[in-house]
């Protein structure tokens, strides 16, 4: 009884998330201010009522056309004005009309469907890039598409069969009970009815199985397409290792647990369909003699025995069609209930309301006592104190896990500090808007990752309303324009995914150029060019000194060698800062950062 009652309660929950995900999903059929989306939904509805009519009088003109072919059913077809050809004239017009009406009904509502498939996709994009670092460090890329692209999908059969198939299903199977009982009598409704509900009765309650079976197939297909995704997007550290083997077995494992799952789905299918079947052919075999025996005593005519063949026909294919769309409704509001999880996934960063714009007039950042841990347990930045004036170069070095990226991620706003203030010119970055922010900072990552298009749309990416000759201009300052026209499609030369196509010295003065493009006030180079060879770091730094003039620059370094001329050397150990000033009183001082310098020099010498 335990385990009942847990499966009811369980069953209670996905019918209540099933309701709470139809809710959500009405307003983009029935939006304010959508005067036209409105329009076309009842005109769609309207259309559709008409074909059910029209499909439910059809048997009745099949019934006629038979009868006037019989001997005695001639006086009756001269009665009505129509002749037997007439009459399977009337029949065949009908049918087509209701399919013409249905092909009408799609047609008026295509552009309502496909508004909502774009609204809620553009939905789920804008608020995927608004979640924080945090969750996107954490949540793998290809099981997040995965999520979007089912729940997309999901939403437009929801859409379409929900409105346009559960509740005609329903209209036409009350108005051919409704016939049947005033046409013949009660016994024949009552076989139709008892036929129904064993069918609705057998069909839920498989399909309800069925589900979890599904939702296992779905997980297993996401484990599979992650282990791709991540196997490809790592195809250089794949190969390096000679790993192709350990990540195909890797992921024919998963495709092992996601074929076990779809030989499963699909044998609960088989069922289903047989168990649909036969409840279906009993209900049909039942009317059949019934009005068979009508017949033969002569209470029915030859007409009337086809046409209720016909109108259990007419049930057969909608209830057949009921098992489908009751399948498919409930696994797209599985899908459509991971996407909705998705979208009500809380920014950890939000701006507040009525954030003001940033308003930089010099560039100057302060760190004000901050603290800030990725971890509440494990705290990374010790009441850090630091400022940076206007047009200043600082850098920020230390030892790996000290909290130097953390600084800049504090600083772009990808997390709010723990305590503490982070100004800029006396605005603190939790006031002001996100978009004002991220526009008055430029960020030369240690790693410039491209995206797989053309050099020209990585570089104008930086500022897209910018000039081709700007453009131009961005690449010349970085150094790299010489290189691009020399490609043999110049700057329409696709770059690869992540860039790969493209030297780490080249991908590096591609993102200097975007942030040249970009032009902020304020600068941060994390790392910039601790990934590169000597050489080709030591040709990109003139391009980075040349980018800081005039500009507030924040330096991330590792190689203490890049930072030597900074205005002020900041060294932080275990998120303290422990000693600050230039590069030649540090080396006088024989602290921390004489000693980071000599083991770097020692180690360069080697």
């Amino acid at each position: 009884m335990r385990g009942l009652a847990k499966t009811d309660a369980n069953l209670s929950d996905a019918q209540i998330q099933g309701w709470s995900v139809i809710k959500r999903v009405v307003p983009y059929l029935w939006p304010e201010g959508q005067g036209w989306v409105r329009r076309r939904v009842v005109v769609a509805l309207a259309v559709l009522l008409l074909s059910k009519v029209i499909a439910v009088g059809t048997p009745i003109l099949y019934k006629q056309a038979v009868d006037a072919l019989a001997p005695e059913g001639a006086d009756a077809a001269t009665v009505l004005g129509l002749g037997a050809v007439g009459l399977t004239l009337a029949y065949g017009l009908a049918r087509l009309m209701t399919v013409g009406f249905q092909q009408l009904r799609d047609v008026v509502f295509t552009k309502v469907g496909q508004r909502a498939l774009r609204q809620l996709a553009l939905e789920t994009f804008t608020h995927i890039h608004r979640l924080s670092m945090r969750y996107h460090i954490t949540r793998k890329t290809g099981g997040l598409s995965r999520i979007i692209e089912r729940g997309v999908k999901g939403v437009d059969f929801l859409l379409r069969f929900l409105l346009f198939s559960m509740g005609p299903l329903v209209l036409e199977l009350l108005m051919i009970s409704v016939v049947l009982f005033f046409l013949f009598d009660v016994w024949y409704l009552a076989v139709v009815v008892l036929t129904i509900a064993l069918y609705v009765w057998f069909t839920f309650k498989v399909t309800e199985w069925r589900v979890k079976i599904r939702k296992e197939m779905n997980d297993q297909d996401t484990d599979a397409n992650q282990k791709a995704i991540d196997s490809l997007l790592n195809f250089e550290t794949v190969k390096y290792f000679g790993a192709e083997r350990w990540e195909a077995d890797r992921y024919d494992v998963a495709m092992a647990n996601y074929e076990n799952a779809a030989i499963r789905t699909n044998y609960s299918l088989a069922f289903l369909n047989f168990g649909q079947s036969f409840l279906i052919t009993g209900g049909l075999v039942a009317v059949m003699v019934m009005a068979a025996l009508g017949v033969q005593r002569g209470d029915l005519t030859v007409g009337d025995f086809v046409m209720v063949n016909a109108y259990m026909i007419q049930i057969t294919m909608p209830l057949n069609f009921l098992g489908t769309v009751y399948r498919e409704i409930r696994q797209a509001l599985i899908d459509m209930g991971d996407m909705f999880d998705l979208l009500e996934q809380p920014a950890e960063v939000q701006d507040k309301p009525h954030a003001a714009q940033l308003q930089v007039s010099g560039g100057r950042v302060a760190l004000q006592d901050v603290t800030f841990g990725y971890d509440a347990a494990r705290p990374i930045l010790k009441g850090v104190s630091l400022e940076v004036e206007p047009g200043q170069k600082v850098a920020i070095v230390g030892s790996s896990g000290s909290g130097k990226s953390t600084i800049g991620r504090l600083l772009f706003r990808f997390y709010d500090v723990g305590g503490g203030a982070l100004l800029i010119d006396g605005q603190d970055v939790r006031d002001v808007t996100q978009d004002s922010l991220h526009a008055q900072i430029g960020v030369v990552p240690q790693d410039t990752v491209l995206f797989n298009d053309t050099v020209y749309y990585n570089i104008a990416y930086g500022r897209p309303t910018a000039s081709e000759d700007e453009i131009y201009a961005a690449a010349k300052a970085a150094k790299i324009h010489d290189f691009i026209t020399s490609l043999p499609d110049g700057y329409q030369t696709t770059v690869g995914e992540r860039g790969l196509k493209l030297s780490g010295g080249e991908k590096q003065r591609v993102g200097i150029a975007r942030t040249l493009l970009k032009n902020p006030p304020i600068l941060l180079l994390d790392e910039a060019t601790s990934a590169l060879d000597t050489e080709t770091e030591m040709e990109i730094q003139a391009e980075l000194k040349a980018m800081g003039e005039g500009r507030t620059v924040i330096t991330i370094a590792h190689r203490l060698s890049t930072i030597a001329d900074a205005d002020r050397i900041v060294v932080l150990e275990n998120g303290i800062i422990v000693e600050e000033g230039r590069h030649d009183d540090l080396l006088a001082a024989a602290g921390r950062y004489a000693s980071l310098w000599n083991r770097q020099s020692e180690e360069e010498d080697a």
